[in-house]
C-alpha cells in the first residue's frame, strides 16, 4: 500500500547516493528524499546531513507508480506551520539565519554605486551616472555611451597589440 501524499511518516535511511537517500518506510516500502529536499541550505555532499541508519521523520510528496518522493525539509516542524513552501526564514542547522539580511544603515533610498574594481587610471570616474531622482530611460542611455566609449577603447587597446590595424588577406 503506498503512502498518502501529505503524511509525515518515520523512516531509516538505507542507501545514501550522490542525488540523495532513500528511506526505508513503514509497511515495507521505501522512497527518494532528493538532495534538494534534504535541507533549507545547499547541500553539496548528502553524506554531511545524513548517514546510513539514520532515523528520520519524512512528508511524503508523491507516490505513484510504485515511486515514492520524500522530503525531509518539509516535515520539519517549523516548516509545517508556516505553510509557505521553501525556506522558513528560521535558523538553518549550522545555527545561521536563512532569512533575508537587513542591510546596516539602509534607509530605503537608492543603493550607493559600488566600488569600482579593477579600473584602470585612464578611465575618469566621472563617467559613472550619478545615482539621483534620473529615470532609468536616462541611467540607461548613460551606460550605454559610456560602455561604448570602453568599449572602444578596449578594441584599440587590443588592435594595438595585433600589430596594428592593417591586415594581411
Amino acid at each position: 500500500m503506498e503512502p498518502q501524499v501529505g503524511s509525515i511518516l518515520e523512516g531509516k535511511v538505507t542507501t545514501i547516493t550522490k542525488f540523495g537517500a532513500f528511506v526505508a518506510l513503514e509497511g515495507g516500502s521505501s522512497g527518494l528524499v532528493h538532495i534538494s529536499e534534504i535541507a533549507n541550505t545547499f547541500v553539496e555532499d548528502v553524506h554531511d546531513f545524513l548517514q546510513a541508519g539514520q532515523a528520520v521523520k519524512v512528508l511524503v510528496l508523491s507516490a505513484e507508480n510504485g515511486r515514492i518522493n520524500l522530503s525531509i525539509k518539509k516535515a520539519a516542524p517549523e516548516q509545517r506551520q508556516s505553510g509557505s513552501p521553501g525556506r522558513s526564514g528560521g535558523p538553518r542547522p549550522g545555527g545561521s539565519f536563512s532569512g533575508p539580511k537587513p542591510a546596516a544603515g539602509r534607509t530605503g533610498g537608492p543603493r550607493p554605486a559600488p566600488a569600482p574594481k579593477g579600473r584602470s587610471s585612464k578611465i575618469p570616474q566621472t563617467a559613472l551616472p550619478p545615482s539621483g531622482d534620473q529615470a532609468f530611460e536616462d541611467k540607461l542611455k548613460q551606460f550605454l555611451s559610456s560602455s561604448e566609449g570602453k568599449m572602444a577603447d578596449l578594441n584599440r587597446s587590443i588592435d594595438g597589440k595585433r600589430g596594428g590595424g592593417k591586415r594581411r588577406r
